[in-house]
């Protein structure tokens, strides 16, 4: 029998020598798979081969197989990348909400120092200038904390800068109180946490993407700078009124948000990054802080 074959020219080559398993001189080398009662050989060339799956040593196979094959083979690597996802944006998310409890909690304590301490509240109603002397250390540390992301980011710093805005912020917002009736103060205070609450769950529960409204609230709030300056100049009572209002309205809107900003998720077009918890706690402050000056001031009026 003829053991060699044609190729297209015409020519023709011997075929190669029966595959012989147990010759270690052989160039040729296979692996046998048995299929029915017969056997199966497949030849190939001496040499470095990709080696096999472990499932498939039953087969003929090497475990030197799986070195080849990336990790994700045989699974879904969208969905482990999206359960990495969702586990790393909860973590984000405590972190935010502890961080700004925290904040809360240190800003009502000292806004109630200013309102039941005697002497200090005294102290502010004769010395104006310390109320104004809050507020550029105010601008100057959201500045730092919004434009440095070394500041933002660097632990222990970040918290200390956190931690000392927080302070200067509640005394200016205690230095502010004095000068309103206690009780007006706090139904204020409930009256931004029972908002701040609903806000906050409205923003978790609908599928609107508030987070492609960035430049409709930037045009509100220059409006509403420049409607200030108005009221400034007619000193009208009722246009106060609507002015706190307004004003109300632009931070609900803000702190929504902002609130969907840190949830993210495939409902919003833009999120913050998990790296950015400082900032986020800082946004949903201010957030809330301004909605409570706004409410102390619409509750002053309407006394």
């Amino acid at each position: 029998m003829d053991r060699s074959h044609s190729r297209g020219n015409g020519s023709h080559e011997p075929c190669p020598p029966p595959y012989n398993a147990q010759d270690p001189h052989s160039p040729y080398s296979g692996v046998t798979y048995e299929v029915g009662k017969g056997d199966i050989v497949v030849i190939s060339p001496a040499g470095p081969y990709p080696p096999v799956r472990p499932g498939d040593q039953a087969a003929g196979g090497d475990d030197r197989y799986a070195e080849s094959l990336p990790d994700h083979f045989g699974s879904d690597p969208v969905d482990t990348n999206v359960f990495n996802d969702v586990t790393i944006r909860r973590g984000f998310i405590r972190k935010v909400y502890l961080t700004l409890m925290l904040q809360l909690l240190v800003t009502v304590g000292i806004i109630c120092a200013f309102l039941y301490w005697d002497t200090l509240r005294e102290f502010t109603w004769s010395n104006p200038w310390f109320s104004y002397s809050m507020m550029p250390v105010v601008m100057v540390l959201i500045v730092a904390l919004s434009c440095c992301d070394n500041l933002r980011r660097q632990v222990p710093l970040n918290f200390i800068a956190l931690g000392l805005f927080t302070i200067v912020e509640g005394m200016m917002l205690g230095s502010v109180a004095v000068f309103f009736e206690a009780e007006a103060v706090l139904w204020a205070a409930g009256a931004t946490a029972v908002v701040s609450f609903s806000l906050s769950l409205f923003a978790m529960q609908t599928k609107w993407d508030f987070t492609t409204a960035n430049g409709f609230l930037w045009v509100f709030t220059w409006t509403l700078i420049s409607f200030a300056l108005f009221c400034a100049i007619l000193r009208s009572q009722y246009l106060y009124i609507v002015y706190a209002c307004l004003g109300t309205l632009l931070f609900s809107m803000y702190l929504v948000f902002d609130t969907q900003l840190i949830l993210g998720g495939q409902h919003r077009k833009y999120e913050i990054s998990p790296e950015e918890y400082i900032f986020a706690a800082l946004s949903l402050y201010l957030d809330i802080v301004n909605l409570f000056l706004f409410l102390l001031r619409l509750f002053g009026l309407c006394r």
